[in-house]
């Protein structure tokens, strides 16, 4: 059994290098967003053409990454959701809700600090992990029956 694994979220860490490093040898195979901060924020207006206001700039580039996200979302069997502690991550929000909605398996990763905040996230997912490995623990469980250690 191959999994798809779409990895949502927080750009500025390496927890999706961990995941996939972590997860070798086992029957996987990850997509992302486009994690270039720079590129994903200004793809719109680099193809369509630029835009005086930052609101419009914006909107042309959210619009252009959310045709990658809703196809990798779609795709998947499970839907890794990271929120990280620097930066609100509003888009996994509406990537654990759009995967939510598609009946998709989701994965919440984030620290124990935001376990409040997250509430309604961690609602909709079937397991709620606080480090990479932990992810990797259930994919390999889901893959091979094997507990780990």
């Amino acid at each position: 059994m191959t999994l798809s694994i779409y990895l949502s979220g927080e750009i500025h860490t390496d927890w999706r290098e961990q995941i996939i490093s972590g997860a070798k040898g086992l029957d996987v195979v990850f997509s992302a967003p486009v994690t270039d901060h720079a590129a994903s924020d200004d793809c719109g207006v680099a193809i369509l053409g630029a835009e005086e206001q930052k609101f419009w700039h914006d909107h042309k580039g959210a619009k252009l990454n959310a045709i990658r996200t809703r196809k990798g979302i779609a795709e998947a069997d499970v839907v890794v959701v990271r929120f990280g502690d620097k930066y609100k991550q509003w888009n996994a929000a509406f990537d654990a809700g759009y995967a939510a909605a598609l009946g998709k398996s989701i994965i919440v990763l984030n620290p124990p600090e935001h376990q409040h905040a997250l509430k309604e996230v961690h609602a909709a997912a079937l397991a709620t992990a606080e480090e990479p490995r932990q992810v990797v623990e259930i994919l390999r469980y889901v893959l091979t029956g094997a507990l780990p250690g």
